[in-house]
């Protein structure tokens, strides 16, 4: 039984990639040029990772600022992982109290905590701060570098190589509009990011007493409906950039611009095609994780039902007015025995137009118990009268 339950585990695995290979091939390209005055652009379906409009989306470019979202998804894998806490402090260094560019102005030997630094990163975008984490984290930003070069890796981010943990001008460092779309979304997993890149201003309270005003750098913020993230960047070779997601109607675009000639042009151009997004296509939830899906009867076990689950959600993505035909399947098995929480018991596969396009793994909503000896003895003797 447990041999039959790994293989099936790892063909659920398996066909899900190629799902997933599958649905990541379903481009829905936009007709619209936009004349835009950036270099390379993107804009993505959180949800299926539907690429809706590209412009030279895996062009090898400076991003500036933007590096730092590595740094700041970093520091939210450790946080999660219990590596570091939000209240723990890091010693500034000298280092860090002479970063040039955007700052908050760190004092250098002094004590500043995770969640101060995380704040000031993802609002203010300060480079003291984004090199107080690394060396914080790592020891220093050399081997912090290292760390986020691995982990560009790890999220295929083929066409990515950092040199700082800041942004600041080098000669070796690029990313594209492609692999900033795929961070940007991996980020957006962590639900105490939107804590505070959904601020508008704030400040920081140094360890002296003095403050530096924050305010996020991301004018969209404001400014646009929906939009609740994002990242800003700016400096001579990579001229004027910005990762930035918004969400409507149960839909979440993201959207990249990498090389806007202004400020202004950076805003404008991602809200011309957030805007094209939100009125042409929409995201139906075929699949909900929260909702039970089936009862099933159970053997030798506790509980006489098992209530089961999806473990993922599932969002259709496709243009308003589609008639695209999306079909779900539920195949599960009679009964089930023993089961814990995550272990799959079923699958759902979701077809268009009769292809494949994801598989859903299915799972029990409370752990199932197995009857033990004891349960089993009281229950040949209830049966016996």
């Amino acid at each position: 039984m447990k041999k039959i339950r790994i293989y099936g585990i790892i063909l659920l695995l398996l066909l899900t990639v190629c799902s997933g290979i599958m649905q990541n091939k379903c481009f829905a390209y936009a007709e619209e040029n936009f004349d835009l005055t950036a270099k390379s652009a993107i804009l993505m379906d959180y949800n299926s990772g539907t690429i809706i409009y590209e412009k030279d989306k895996d062009k090898k470019l400076p991003i500036a600022s933007m590096v730092k979202m590595m740094t700041i998804y970093i520091t939210f894998q450790k946080l999660e992982s219990g590596y570091i806490k939000y209240e723990q402090e890091f010693t500034s260094s000298e280092n860090v109290s002479k970063m040039g560019g955007s700052q908050v102005f760190m004092d250098p030997y002094v004590n500043y905590t995770v969640k101060d630094l995380l704040k000031s990163v993802i609002m203010a975008s300060a480079n003291d701060a984004s090199v107080a984490l690394a060396e914080g984290i790592s020891g220093s930003e050399g081997e912090f570098v290292k760390l986020m070069n691995d982990t560009a890796k790890t999220l295929g981010m083929n066409n990515t190589y950092y040199v700082n943990s800041t942004g600041l001008p080098a000669p070796e460092q690029y990313s594209c509009a492609y692999d900033c779309a795929i961070l940007l979304k991996n980020i957006l997993k962590y639900d105490d990011y939107h804590k505070f890149s959904t601020i508008w201003m704030d400040s920081l309270t140094h360890p002296s007493g003095r403050k530096t005003e924050l305010v996020n750098t991301n004018k969209l913020i404001r400014y646009y409906n929906g939009c609740d993230s994002g990242k800003t960047g700016s400096t001579g070779e990579a001229g004027y950039c910005l990762t930035s997601s918004a969400v409507r109607n149960n839909m979440r675009l993201i959207s990249v611009v990498i090389g806007a000639k202004t400020g202004k042009d950076r805003f404008k151009e991602s809200t011309s095609i957030l805007n094209y997004g939100f009125a042409n296509f929409e995201n139906k939830q075929l699949v909900n994780k929260v909702n039970v899906l089936k009862e099933l009867s159970t053997k030798k076990c506790k509980n006489d039902i098992a209530e089961i689950i999806p473990v993922e959600d599932f969002f259709a993505f496709d243009k308003k007015g589609s008639s695209s035909n999306y079909n779900v399947t539920v195949e599960l098995p009679e009964s089930i025995g023993a089961t814990k929480v995550g272990e799959i018991v079923g699958r759902v596969i979701i077809s268009k137009e009769g292809n494949v396009i994801k598989i859903i793994g299915l799972t029990v909503k409370n752990d199932v118990e197995g009857l033990s000896f004891i349960d089993n003895v009281k229950n040949i003797i209830a049966n016996m009268y």
